[in-house]
């Protein structure tokens, strides 16, 4: 989504902060102008870009708009070539209450690595941002050695004007899209690129395109006009890895690209919303040790900074939400083979995305769950983020960011809604024992979602070496898309310690999702 932006303005920052912006510009329209004006203008002088100290480098394309599912059918052999030697996540946005599906939203994600609860972006006004607390990755390799290159290359002005990619970067190019057209400040941001990447020696940058966005909104998804926006951006790509293999210390150099956009588009045009289609978005990684032709479920859109820190060589800053795209979560739900629907007709056949059966070592104890219900749902299922949200839009599912691929969830309200036996939900997740031997405390940490109505209870409990289990936590109040990390303490002689996770007292109200246990 876009706003509509009146001003005309062709900057290169080195690194000057551009014309104040209003902080709380009127959300008129919340799409890109749609302007397909392409006429010849003036090249972009080429900033002088401070020279790099790194072999190790990193290209990031911000492709706004793109859904993945349309790169095959388009002609677009260049992010071809990326996939096919690279590792692409796709994965799916939150929505509102969270944030909307918009621009605003997803390149501040990309930007600073963590979800919108933290960077405060909601909506293309920007309203409430924390730059301050959460800047773009640039900002913070500045911060942590002024030394390195940095560059950033946009046509979509306020990613420039609100700071989402922030004064502190070496050189900046901020060019006005929504005045000038898409596609001509597109090819300019391409040519002025193409000089930085081949003649200057950047460290880490950064280059948007917005032209496909633009035929999403006029023409939708699922047009041949979005196909064509495809191929010209895949073009622009083209030029811009030919400029990285004509540098002449390339042979000696180690370059990272990755591609990712900030949302989806519906088949007819839009986005904002909560439709799947709307809410798609991926991560693409190529370049030395990344895993090719990997298609990884565990990726997040927040992946993309913690993926350049790890580039680099850097740790990554306490408080991201993200890690590398080239590592995969060792959660053991991850294991699990997932099924297609039972029950729930809505969902598409061909979407796999439940099991009752844990992985090795877990338990699911259905005592005291009444007979029928929805299949899907009748006690803790594992199941994705496409799987469960699609049984239900709109009720927060949606808004479990810090899952990541399969998770577990007991919820009440979708097995209530076939007919069931006399009673109430009932069914507790089971971990396998950890060793505690020696130790006089534990943490065990988690990530969950959880949304409470009526007598709905939620209980994390212990036990050690197979003894009673005690209760470590209740859930009272909504706990949205938190990490936990819960102090126990660990009894004088106790060798092992279970994890139980009770859901219980429930019919048709909320539910409660839980991914990634670890103890500590």
């Amino acid at each position: 989504m876009r706003l509509r932006i009146a001003l005309t303005m062709i900057a290169v920052l080195i690194p000057l902060t551009v014309a104040a912006a209003d902080p709380n510009p009127e959300p008129t329209a919340e799409h890109k102008v749609l302007n397909s004006r392409t006429e010849a203008a003036a090249p972009v002088p080429v900033p002088a870009v401070p020279n790099g100290i790194s072999a190790d480098k990193v290209l990031v394309i911000g492709l706004d708009g793109l859904r993945h599912d349309r790169i095959a059918p388009a002609d677009a052999p260049n992010l071809d070539t990326l996939i096919a030697g690279g590792t692409l996540g796709t994965s799916l946005l939150y929505t509102n209450p969270m944030a909307a599906t918009s621009s605003g939203p997803g390149w501040s994600t990309i930007a600073t690595g963590v979800w919108p609860d933290k960077h405060k972006v909601r909506d293309n006004s920007f309203t409430g941002k924390r730059y301050d607390l959460y800047p773009d990755f640039m900002t913070r390799i500045e911060g942590i050695n002024p030394a390195y290159s940095t560059y950033a290359a946009v046509d979509w002005k306020p990613l420039g004007d609100q700071g989402t990619f922030g004064a502190g970067i070496d050189a900046r190019v901020v060019l006005d899209g929504d005045s000038a057209g898409y596609p001509a400040e597109d090819e300019r941001i391409t040519q002025v690129s193409e000089q930085v990447l081949r003649d200057r020696n950047p460290d880490v940058a950064f280059v948007y395109l917005g032209q496909i966005d633009i035929a999403g909104h006029s023409s939708g998804a699922g047009s041949q006009a979005y196909l064509n926006a495809i191929k010209n951006n895949d073009a622009q790509i083209g030029r811009l890895l030919a400029a990285v293999r004509a540098r002449p210390t390339y042979a000696s150099e180690r370059w990272t690209v990755v591609v990712a956009t900030d949302h989806g588009h519906t088949d007819t045009g839009g986005h904002g919303g909560s439709t799947i289609e709307e809410r798609r978005t991926f991560v693409l990684a190529n370049g030395p040790g990344i895993a090719a032709g990997a298609r990884p479920g565990d990726t997040r859109l927040v992946d993309v900074a913690a993926t350049v820190f790890a580039r680099l060589g850097l740790p990554r800053p306490a408080g991201l939400d993200g890690t590398s795209v080239a590592v995969r979560a060792s959660d053991p739900f991850e294991t699990v083979s997932l099924s297609p629907r039972v029950h729930e007709t809505g969902i598409p056949a061909q979407v796999l995305g439940f099991t009752h059966t844990p992985p090795a070592g877990w338990a699911v104890d259905n005592t005291g769950l009444p007979s029928g219900g929805t299949e899907e749902w009748r006690g803790w299922s594992f199941t994705t983020d496409e799987f469960w949200s699609r049984a239900q839009r709109d009720q927060w599912r949606e808004l479990f960011v810090r899952g990541r691929g399969v998770f577990a969830v007991a919820d009440s309200d979708e097995w209530d809604d076939r007919s069931h036996g006399s009673g109430t939900y009932a069914s507790s997740l089971v971990s396998p024992a950890y060793t505690v031997a020696g130790r006089t405390s534990a943490v065990i940490g988690y990530a969950t979602l959880y949304r409470p109505e009526g007598n709905q209870k939620a209980q994390v409990q212990v036990s050690f070496d197979g003894g009673a289990f005690t209760t470590v936590k209740s859930y009272s109040a909504e706990a949205i898309s938190v990490v936990e990390a819960l102090p126990v303490s660990v009894p004088a002689g106790a060798t092992t310690m279970t994890v139980r996770f009770r859901y219980f007292d429930a019919a048709n109200n909320w539910y409660w999702a839980v991914d990634d246990l670890r103890v500590s």
